[in-house]
């Protein structure tokens, strides 16, 4: 649109570009969902950006980047931006493969710092010019990722300005009025201008000046949000208004001719522009459809259908906390997400948010079970991810007995490839002394919560769906968990499906298919991937074909644990194939049609049975 390609200019006209950039987040993503507050918070700094940096020299480097559509919108994708987190359409995310203005994929918090300067440090080997330009969030500087890099930043002083939008709250709380006052004139010309002089003059003045004039600086330094970037060997500016354009191109401009590291703090407000949405409220963070006029859904939760696998264990783990004071627990930045929101309301002194922060929460769990206490790790399975090493390392060498409770496990739809959860089985398993586990329903969640509660002699981890479940409640019967025990669900004939946690669905519903046609299959709930039933010695030997369901990758899944215990009983059936999904990271759209794309919905699965018969 011709307004969006003359956004270079200055004045009022950049308030119109806002304007109409909102208008348009707000018109896509109340028809489509998406991440609303974060991206209108953002819009003025994006504005900023794009008009003092040139995009086609300067990269811009989002971190978490569900806030970037104006920078979409403002790049190319204003008239497609419709098909947002749609099958084939665009990413919620920066995506490098959608446009050359994404420079960097970013669907996971606190890289963007460390891509930068690994950025400005390419330029440099280069001879490039070009100064890399960071946005971040405060969220995202609870993680350790972030100081690492400002670390070396700070040490090697790369070009590199970082802007940092603080949606929420200040990093150090500023202190009345006189610190605002002076985090304002820090921010101007003048002092940015009177600091470098100041710096110069002092080179050839006496030690004892030199140090009186330093000690004057930190004075200052001391009352203001800034002494944190300082003492790291960052040039701080700031606070400024994140929403005041005039403000956010001064410092940008500033910013552009500094010849070292620097960050600009500005303050912004989660939903700016859309006065339902605006504030801190975590339900306006990821959204589904809803009406502009009121903000409430266009999908009411439909109360005879049951309860999501998050809301089955938000409830059962409140009640087994409140008979055992033993059971603590953590969330890394989720806790409406994962559930244990309402755990920390009524057990504070038990139930932790430590921001994103998964490294940490996972070693912080690890000595609370080394203290006797039962302690669960509510997180995403594409988070999870994020704390390997501390799974390794503080968990599973000392065989500590940390529960995992692995929430969006499978394909999780709109947010793709870097939100989808189909590592945990393929990483999981190779650990030593872990214990994997995966309900098939509501039922089998409860008494796998049940289990893990009571199981110490190691770590164990269990996981569940987003949403829902693809076997309809109450199908089969359900027990508490046995260690390493299976079940066989259905008797059939010389077919058998194994299903492994909601491939259990998938398999009952691919069944159901063939049956019409007079198939008879028999069913297996594998229940523990880790360690595999020791019956199934018994138990496979009888059926010639076998076909597995799991919602996880091939490659090091279920069906390769299976492949490695009949090889190790010397028993190898006539046919043998794994429904699981396949080495390829999977894109972004409506789960059911990926599910389609894939071949993997249960009328693709019906067919391909077929065809081997």
């Amino acid at each position: 649109m011709r307004e969006l390609e003359v956004y270079g200019q200055a004045g009022a006209h950049l308030e119109k570009v806002c304007a109409l950039l909102r208008q348009r987040i707000l018109e896509v993503v109340s028809a489509k969902g998406g991440h609303l507050s974060s991206s209108l918070g953002a819009t003025e700094l994006i504005v900023g950006l794009h008009s003092v940096f040139d995009k086609d020299k300067h990269p811009f480097i989002f971190d978490t980047s569900h806030q970037a559509y104006a920078h979409k919108l403002l790049t190319g994708r204003f008239e497609s931006f419709d098909t947002l987190r749609q099958i084939n359409g665009l990413s919620g995310f920066c995506r490098p493969s959608e446009s050359p203005y994404d420079y960097f994929i970013a669907g996971h918090s606190s890289t963007a710092i460390s891509v930068g300067v690994g950025a400005a440090k390419a330029y440099a080997l280069k001879g490039i010019a070009s100064v890399p330009v960071v946005m971040v969030g405060d969220g995202s500087l609870s993680a350790g990722l972030a100081y690492e890099a400002l670390n070396e930043l700070g040490d090697r002083k790369y070009p590199l300005v970082i802007l940092l939008n603080d949606n929420e709250m200040s990093i150090a709380k500023p202190i009345g009025a006189i610190s605002n006052a002076l985090s304002q004139l820090m921010a101007g010309p003048l002092y940015q201008s009177l600091r470098d002089k100041i710096k110069i003059i002092l080179k050839s003045m006496p030690e004892g000046v030199n140090y009186l004039a330093n000690r004057l600086e930190e004075s200052f330094k001391l009352i203001t949000p800034g002494i944190l970037f300082e003492e790291l060997g960052i040039s701080y500016m700031g606070p400024i208004d994140g929403h005041d354009l005039e403000a956010i191109v001064q410092a940008l401009k500033l910013a552009k001719e500094t010849k070292g590291p620097l960050l600009i703090h500005a303050q912004t407000t989660k939903g700016k522009g859309y006065k339902i949405a605006e504030g801190p409220y975590e339900k306006w963070h990821g959204v589904g459809p809803f009406d502009l006029a009121t903000g409430l859904p266009k999908s009411v939760k439909d109360s005879s259908k049951p309860l999501s696998p998050t809301e089955v264990y938000s409830k059962v783990l409140s009640e087994h906390a409140a008979q055992d004071t033993k059971i603590v627990g953590v969330t890394a930045a989720m806790p409406g997400g994962t559930g244990l929101g309402k755990l920390m309301d009524t057990y504070p002194d038990r139930f932790w948010d430590v921001g994103i922060a998964e490294q940490h929460a996972v070693t912080s769990m690890a000595a609370l079970a080394k203290e006797g206490f039962k302690p669960f790790v509510s997180v995403y399975s594409t988070f999870l991810q994020r704390a390997f090493d501390q799974i390794v390392h503080d968990v599973g060498i000392m065989s500590l007995p940390v529960k995992f409770a692995i929430d969006r496990a499978g394909i999780v739809g709109e947010d793709g490839e870097t939100h989808q959860g189909l590592l945990d089985i393929a990483y999981l398993r190779s650990i030593p002394s872990m214990t994997l586990l995966a309900p098939r329903d509501n039922a089998t969640l409860e008494h796998a919560i049940a289990f893990a509660q009571g199981y110490d002699a190691g770590p164990c981890a269990f996981r569940y769906p987003r949403g829902g479940w693809l076997l309809p409640e109450g199908v089969f019967e359900a027990r508490p968990y046995a260690h390493g025990r299976s079940v066989l669900l259905q008797k059939g004939g010389d077919i058998l499906f194994i299903g492994y946690g909601n491939g259990v669905g998938r398999a009952y519903q691919t069944m159901k298919i063939l049956a019409q046609e007079g198939l008879e299959i028999a069913l297996l709930d594998l229940c523990f991937l880790k360690p595999l039933d020791a019956h199934l010695k018994e138990v496979l030997p009888r059926y010639p074909k076998i076909y597995v369901f799991s919602d996880s990758y091939r490659l090091n899944g279920v069906g390769s644990a299976l492949l490695e215990y009949l090889a190790e009983i010397n028993h190898f059936p006539t046919l043998f194939k794994s429904f699981e999904l396949p080495d390829l990271f999977i894109l972004h759209g409506n789960s059911a049609l990926i599910e389609q794309s894939l071949g993997i919905d249960p009328a693709s699965l019906a067919q391909k049975v077929r065809e081997d018969l």
